[in-house]
């Protein structure tokens, strides 16, 4: 009669739920130990979050921006001539350009040597930085200026001492209303404000300028006439084309004598100087989830040491070393997942309040919180293979006698 030796037991496997439910009750023992390791990759999640979101946030306006104010426009202005004196644009230079075909409108103001004062008892040294232009009637529809108070120059104001200001240049007189008793001293003579600009991104210089008709300009200030600068709106397609041309036809003898600039373009080069400044906080939200990495491990490695009679008990009642392992890769990556979603919650709502507060959309972009989620996952399961597999490599017998 032959005697089989018994079959080995085969482990029971814990299934998926086992496995969450087991690691999930090893962190419910732990309370405050978990909520400041987990605050810790929180705080990494959400500075990287909320500089992701905050700087397309920012990206999302200023591209709003410019689809309002458009990026169609272009300035030309004087530069040097060759013996090193400041040139000047030709008379028919406004003529010219708009004789160009993919030009769909012009115009230009004039740079005086005028200043403007509230009153004529302000000493003359005290300008404010406010400059004194004479502009055509049909710079609004050319820049795409709009008016907070009062109203444009037109056919007949621009013939008579009517001054509108812009938004900086109001600010600093003072002059918040406009109408038939609203003068500054402008010149030697007191100008009627008939109107205030709104602040204008694409033409700063504007904001802080007081401006006056040509016709005015010539009469009253002995304004020489030239331009100082060309405003020109182009078809969209062919901006490129006229920003090539638009030199040369302005002044076809010294083409080089006239400095050609986009607006738009300057308002992109100063959200690329944000972004550079948004990596530099992105590299230190990437310090501060590795601080909170080197958390979890540190939480997951004392757990062990102190979960060694728990984890000796375990093995004695049969769970394999794959199931320690398991257990406690799940913890980590629990821990690591709670800091993660709290992480990507906390970096919304910065993202939201900032945005908020400069009146910007709120953006954040689905990518940056899947990889804020996905880099905690990565960070967790990272800090806890070391602690599981030193819980998977305790004999039960020396585990059961640290009890």
């Amino acid at each position: 009669m032959s005697t089989q030796t018994p079959a080995r037991p085969k482990p029971a496997r814990l299934s998926p739920a086992d496995v969450i439910r087991t690691g999930g009750s090893g962190l419910r023992s732990r309370p405050m130990r978990v909520f400041l390791s987990a605050l810790g990759i929180a705080i990494g999640i959400a500075a990287m979050i909320g500089v992701v979101g905050i700087s397309t946030s920012s990206t999302e306006q200023l591209n709003r921006k410019l689809a309002a104010l458009g990026t169609n426009l272009l300035t030309a202005a004087p530069g040097q001539s060759f013996s090193g004196n400041a040139a000047h644009l030709p008379d028919e230079a406004v003529d010219m350009v708009k004789a160009i075909d993919a030009v769909t409108s012009v115009s230009a103001i004039g740079k005086t040597d005028a200043k403007v004062y509230r009153n004529d008892h302000i000493p003359q040294a005290e300008t404010g930085g406010i400059a004194v232009y004479a502009a055509r009637t049909d710079l609004p529809k050319t820049v795409g200026v709009e008016l907070a108070v009062g109203r444009w120059l037109n056919a007949a104001t621009a013939r008579y001492p009517a001054v509108v200001l812009g938004s900086t240049a109001a600010e600093r007189l003072g002059v918040y209303e406009a109408g038939p008793d609203v003068q500054v001293w402008l010149g030697d003579r007191w100008f009627t404000v008939v109107g205030v600009l709104a602040a204008n991104e694409l033409a700063p210089e504007l904001d802080s300028a007081a401006l006056i008709g040509w016709p005015a300009a010539e009469k009253e200030l002995d304004f020489d006439g030239y331009a100082t600068t060309i405003y020109t709106r182009a078809d969209e397609e062919s901006v490129a084309d006229v920003q090539e041309v638009l030199g040369a036809t302005i002044n076809p003898q010294n083409p080089n004598e006239v400095d050609v600039s986009r607006p738009s373009d300057a308002l992109a080069a100063k959200q690329a100087t944000d972004d550079a400044l948004s990596g530099l906080l992105l590299g230190l939200g990437a310090v501060a989830l590795l601080v909170g990495g080197v958390g979890v491990a540190n939480t997951m490695v004392i757990s062990v040491l102190e979960r060694r009679a728990e984890i000796g008990l375990r093995r004695s009642l049969g769970a394999t070393r794959g199931q320690i392992r398991t257990q406690f890769l799940c913890e980590s990556l629990l821990l690591s997942a709670l800091g993660g979603l709290g992480g990507v919650a906390l970096g919304i709502a910065v993202t939201a309040g900032y945005a908020s507060y400069q009146g910007w959309p709120t953006v954040v972009p689905p990518w940056a919180m899947a990889g804020g989620v996905g880099a905690t996952l990565v960070i967790g399961g990272l800090a806890g293979f070391y602690p599981a597999v030193r819980a998977a490599r305790l004999p039960p017998t020396e585990a059961l006698a640290a009890t």
